[in-house]
């Protein structure tokens, strides 16, 4: 897998809720005639975001989500709490147990974020969060 592209009415708002809150960092792109940018996981360019006045109808494609590797469980849910960014978290079953926490972006893209099982939780990890599996704020 090489990237996502995302096309937004809401290039700013997109923009920050990849970079302020999943730290994703804006890096090179060719000079492409449409307004845009690159989002970066170190070197990778893993998200291509392409600005529109307006959203095109119909849409195309049908991404159920996308997930990135992250790290910081807890400071990654106090910036969502900060932001009111509403979020859902799952202890994976198995052996494994990586920590999931799944949101919605500006675009109502839904994003998930994969934290190792090794991770020290909140103590109120269960209680964090208010969105559930269709997008529903349960506060």
């Amino acid at each position: 897998m090489d990237h996502f592209t995302i096309v937004t009415d809401q290039l700013d708002n997109t923009h920050r809720f990849y970079t302020e809150l999943l730290g994703l960092e804006e890096g090179p792109r060719p000079p492409f005639p449409v307004p845009g940018y690159w989002l970066y996981a170190g070197k990778q360019a893993v998200l291509h975001v392409v600005g529109v006045d307006q959203m095109p109808e119909p849409r195309r494609g049908a991404l159920d989500h996308m997930a990135f590797h992250a790290e910081g469980f807890s400071e990654t849910l106090d910036r969502l709490d900060h932001s009111d960014t509403p979020y859902r978290i799952i202890r994976a079953p198995g052996d494994v147990r990586t920590w999931q926490v799944f949101m919605f972006d500006p675009n109502g893209v839904e994003v998930e974020l994969d934290f190792e099982a090794t991770e020290r939780a909140p103590a109120d990890w269960k209680v964090r969060g208010r969105v559930t599996a269709s997008g529903a704020d349960t506060s």
